[in-house]
């Protein structure tokens, strides 16, 4: 009776099992479209994003024509007048990444020729430091100091003294 007992227990459970399953109707994959990439789109070698300057803006760009920066007399701080000169210079680094620029600091004829090329470099270094504080980068820069040797005016007095204490901006691959 035992063997009869376990076929008519597992014929039980087939029955339960029949009986209590359900037929379920598959329903077919809709197609989808993936979802769209979550990338940044990329901007084609050569083309321009809008508001960006360009090689050929370095020549036509009223900010951009503008490639010099007048100090007082002994000093290296930046006047208020040239921020927006140093934010036009940033923002074209910016666009430009593979553009490069010196910055050649001057001094006019007084002090020593020591003192002017530190006074040269320091404000160089200003001018860097203020084109870094609006989004240039560092790597684009390099400062260089003529101190009192190239000066644009030689004739003695303030007039000609203020033009040549300056930093020149010069592009060196646009």
């Amino acid at each position: 009776m035992n063997t009869v007992n376990r076929l008519m227990f597992a014929a039980a459970i087939c029955v339960l099992a029949v009986g209590c399953s359900r037929k379920v109707r598959e329903v077919p994959p809709t197609e989808t479209t993936p979802p769209p990439a979550t990338t940044a789109p990329t901007t084609p070698p050569g083309a321009t994003t809008p508001g960006a300057y360009g090689p050929g803006d370095l020549d036509t760009d009223a900010c951009l024509r503008q490639r010099v920066v007048y100090f007082d007399f002994d000093q290296d701080t930046l006047r208020p007048e040239f921020q927006n000169i140093v934010a036009c210079h940033a923002k074209y680094l910016r666009d430009r990444p593979s553009s490069r620029m010196t910055l050649e600091g001057h001094a006019d004829e007084r002090g020593s020729r020591e003192y002017n090329m530190g006074l040269g470099e320091r404000r160089g270094n200003g001018v860097s430091s203020a084109i870094q504080a609006n989004g240039g980068s560092g790597t684009q820069m390099s400062v260089v100091s003529y101190g009192e040797e190239r000066p644009t005016c030689t004739d003695a007095g303030e007039g000609c003294w203020s033009r040549n204490r300056r930093v020149e901006i010069v592009y060196s691959a646009r």
